[in-house]
């Protein structure tokens, strides 16, 4: 558009959204193009908040998600302000508190960037980055329809990439029986209500799946499995003020830091409170947290204790909890502490080997869909981005050391193979938590958009500076 340097946004779910929004909110008049380059229709749903089922709802109270820190009922005002949920009576909670349908906090987000798109201040390019390519100082975005995008500067916000198939379940990887991505519709459409069905995953996306399907009017056995199998938890009957100051003094050892959280929690129980408000403490302060841990530790928290946080941390909507209660009483839903170590089609159904948890015996069990719900692989985001695959071969972004996503700096810059920033590549959203530590939740994706933004916002200031002095 000839206005300034240009961002390409590659995501537009929340985190490009978010960070394309408090960019505008910064830059004056002309002082960039920024571009979303986003496949789906509206900016700031993404794959959470475009699902049209309504037995899917935002995890956590209306009145804790906002796209502007500070200002905790942003969202919780809009929904009174536009009435979005009048005509749905499921939305509010025994409680009072408030879960819409999560497509509904999409429209939120989306209406927050209309004004800003009908300015042209936002420009949002609706197609997908299928590869990048280097052009002097910038870069030249490929898009999957055939058109190209140059750009100065790059901010990474892709979508959560799919789960990846078990090596159990590889040599049933082509049966028509298996659902490998949650989010093929077709998949689960074609799940008839009489399925005895695997779910391969216990926690969020779990729950969701089993919701749909009881929707749909599922009335078989469903089995959810996982190797602890630990259920995401609920949220408390009553909300509470955090509990526990873990930061003052930041443990360098995971283990003490279990220590402290757990006694915290004794000792919150000794007054009367349980552990909600103590993990609800540790996330806000998670990124402090996360950042004082030697990385051998960060690996450590991991791998032992990453299952068992999040089904603490990433808590079920109360509508779909008592879907699975109900389900559970019922005797049409099981959870499993098990291992899956072996797979094979037979009688066009799909039979498992199980290992069951501390035990040295096997089980066979057969059903007739087995979905795999067992969460995003950021790890392979190389292989299932191909624009962050070509940016990982000219050495300009790499994998964190843990294995969560891509590796950043403080100031949310990609760290390239040599192990320095690179300069004009930023990371927003969840893709960067192995660097920054907690980055799931609304609050924090909304905290680091900002911050993102900001930093761009320098980064452009000094490109302006350098442009002036070469004149």
């Amino acid at each position: 558009m000839g206005r300034g340097p240009v961002v390409a946004i590659i995501g537009g779910g929340f985190s490009g959204a978010a960070t394309a929004f408090h960019l505008a909110r910064l830059l004056p008049a002309g002082a960039a193009d920024i571009v979303v380059v986003e496949p789906r229709e509206g900016l700031g749903y993404g794959l959470a908040y475009s699902t049209a089922d309504p037995s899917h709802r935002i995890n956590v109270p209306a009145s804790r998600m906002t796209l502007i820190s500070g200002q905790d009922s942003h969202f919780a005002d809009w929904l009174e302000q536009t009435g979005a949920i009048l005509d749905d009576a499921e939305a509010i909670a025994a409680n009072g508190a408030l879960y819409p349908q999560r497509r509904v906090f999409g429209r939120y987000v989306e209406s927050y960037l209309q004004p800003f798109l009908f300015g042209k201040v936002i420009r949002h390019v609706r197609s997908a980055v299928a590869s990048v390519e280097l052009s002097g100082q910038g870069y030249i975005l490929i898009l999957a329809d055939g058109r190209t995008l140059a750009a100065d500067a790059l901010v990474i916000a892709a979508t959560h990439p799919p789960p990846a198939l078990p090596s159990a379940l590889r040599s049933v990887a082509a049966a028509a029986r298996l659902v490998a991505n949650p989010y093929d519709l077709g998949g689960l459409q074609a799940i008839g209500r009489d399925d005895q069905v695997l779910v391969v995953g216990t926690g969020l996306t779990s729950a969701d799946i089993i919701a749909t399907l009881d929707r749909n009017g599922h009335r078989s056995r469903i089995v959810a499995l996982s190797r602890h199998g630990y259920r995401s938890r609920s949220h408390a009957v009553l909300p509470g003020d955090p509990i526990g100051d873990f930061i003052s003094l930041p443990s360098r050892s995971a283990t003490v830091m279990l220590r402290r959280i757990r006694a915290t929690i004794l000792d919150a129980k000794r007054r009367g409170e349980d552990w909600h408000p103590v993990l609800d403490a540790v996330r806000r302060q998670g990124q402090i947290i996360w950042q004082a841990l030697p990385l051998d530790e960060q690996r450590r928290l991991v791998r032992h204790l990453r299952t068992l946080w999040d089904v603490h941390r990433f808590r079920i909507a109360p509508q779909v909890a008592d879907v699975l209660d109900r389900r559970v009483a019922e005797g049409m839903l099981a959870y499993r502490a098990a291992s899956i170590v072996g797979a094979e089609q037979v009688d066009g159904r799909i039979r498992v080997t199980l290992r069951p948890r501390r035990q040295p015996t096997q089980t066979t069990e057969t059903f007739d869909r087995v979905v795999v719900t067992t969460g995003p692989a950021h790890a392979d985001i190389f292989r299932t981005n191909t624009a962050i695959a070509d940016l990982g071969r000219m050495g300009l972004v790499r994998l964190d050391p843990i294995g969560l996503g891509l590796a950043t700096d403080s100031q949310g810059r990609a760290v390239s193979t040599s192990g320095r920033p690179t300069d004009s590549i930023f990371v927003s959203g969840p893709l960067a938590r192995g660097s920054v530590g907690e980055l799931m939740g609304i609050p924090e994706v909304t905290a680091h958009a900002e911050r993102i933004a900001a930093e761009i916002h320098q980064w452009l200031g000094y490109q302006t500076a350098l442009r002036r002095k070469a004149s």
